[in-house]
């Protein structure tokens, strides 16, 4: 399912995988529920996370 993604998603990809919301999305980033990294002010997801 994930194949045709990168290896490091953007938080719309992961909107777009998980059928939700932009603004749900960045509550979930922000809220340590879906592990990412961020730098400056981008969050940046590994698909690895997704995968469990």
């Amino acid at each position: 399912m994930l194949n045709k993604y990168p290896d490091i998603l953007k938080p719309s990809d992961i909107c777009m995988i998980l059928g939700i919301s932009k603004k749900n999305g960045y509550a979930r980033l922000a809220s340590g529920e879906i592990k990412s990294r961020k730098i400056g002010r981008k969050y940046f997801i590994c698909k690895k996370y997704l995968q469990k």
